[in-house]
């Protein structure tokens, strides 16, 4: 796929300043991809659940620059403060795409971004901030030259977008549940974007997400560094072989809604990310003592209450409970009275599968 486009030019003497905004949610990865190549390609399959209140919130503000200058010109703030490290980061991805948006070293551009939750703490604030910033680049393009009026077109270019700035962002741009990666088992799948996965039972569609905040703290190996040290991991090429074929078990699991089979997944899975990450070279653990309190926890709860809740972890230490509609009131009095203890400053998350973006 090839977006290029040099006829993306505006006129800047027509061109007025202007604002756009969008809200784009986190996702979780209930088959995980780690381990890529390429130009942000994955290594196998993965799909997620998109959720409704881990997001994040992007204003794009522009106005014609006024100056001659080639560069693409970006003042960044977070949470209303100028975040340097950020702004670099942005400003490296934007200037990546100025082949399809060449109009981008037209504007004098000001983003304005803030998450619900923490930064850098295991929940996907990658893939929240870069698809809601690929949706504001859309929108961009949309408003200027009246382009993308398709949705499925829009998003479609969004995902591939996303995806440059963060692998896993690009299945941020699709509500419920969302494939990202070629794989026989589901038409129209792709390695450049993500699709919807459609055919989802009804039960998944109210699923719940508890992230139960085990650490606020910053990663002490980022994502990126992570998925550079599959390359030299010789568990590599076994662990993409698992992932297929977990994903073509869990797409039958989740037509059928079988929410036991599901949760086995889900934590097999969760379990095996961080195995990677320990049997990377240098090894290397995002977990703390107290998930591992918390998971044992939930097993032995699960256990005595045959209570269908189980666990899912990003790259980080914070636990994602997963469990359907009907068992909410059981699991948030066991969190209440004894999980929330593991949580630092008593924090969790109450989430649950979503709706995907929103315009702001």
């Amino acid at each position: 796929m090839d977006y290029r486009n040099p006829m993306l030019i505006v006129e800047s003497d027509k061109t007025s300043p202007g604002s756009l905004g969008w809200r784009s949610p986190s996702n979780l990865a209930i088959i995980k991809y780690w381990g890529k190549h390429g130009v942000q390609l994955p290594r196998n399959p993965s799909i997620s659940f998109t959720l409704q209140n881990a997001y994040t919130d992007t204003w794009l503000d522009y106005k014609p620059k006024a100056t001659n200058d080639p560069n693409v010109s970006l003042d960044f703030f977070f949470n209303d403060q100028p975040n340097e490290a950020f702004k670099a980061k942005v400003l490296k991805f934007l200037s990546g795409l100025t082949g399809i948006f060449p109009f981008l070293k037209q504007l004098q551009l000001t983003i304005r971004s803030r998450n619900s939750f923490p930064h850098s703490a295991g929940i996907a604030s990658s893939a929240s901030s870069m698809s809601a910033l690929a949706l504001c680049l859309c929108g961009l393009e949309r408003n200027f030259f009246g382009t993308l009026q398709n949705e499925a077109e829009f998003l479609q270019k969004a995902s591939y977008l996303a995806r440059l700035g963060s692998g896993s962002a690009c299945r941020s741009v699709y509500p419920e549940m969302a494939i990202w990666g070629a794989t026989g088992a589901v038409d129209g799948t792709s390695d450049e974007y993500a699709t919807p996965f459609t055919p989802l039972h009804e039960i998944f569609k109210s699923y719940h997400d508890t992230i139960l905040i085990i650490s606020k703290g910053e990663k002490s190996v980022s994502s990126r560094a992570g998925h550079e040290l599959m390359d030299s991991n010789i568990y590599a090429q076994s662990r993409y072989e698992q992932a297929r074929q977990r994903f073509r078990t869990l797409i039958d699991v989740l037509k059928s809604g079988d929410v036991e089979a599901f949760g086995k997944i889900a934590e097999a899975e969760a379990l095996a990310l961080h195995a990677l990450m320990m049997l990377s070279h240098p090894p290397f653990t995002l977990l703390k003592a107290n998930t591992i309190s918390a998971i044992e926890a939930l097993q032995r709860f699960r256990s005595e209450t045959q209570v269908p809740v189980y666990f899912s972890l990003d790259a980080g230490p914070n636990l994602h409970l997963l469990y359907p509609d009907a068992v909410q009131a059981k699991v948030q009095y066991f969190i209440q009275n004894e999980l929330v203890q593991y949580c630092e400053n008593g924090q969790y998350i109450e989430d649950k599968v979503g709706k995907g973006p929103a315009e702001l």
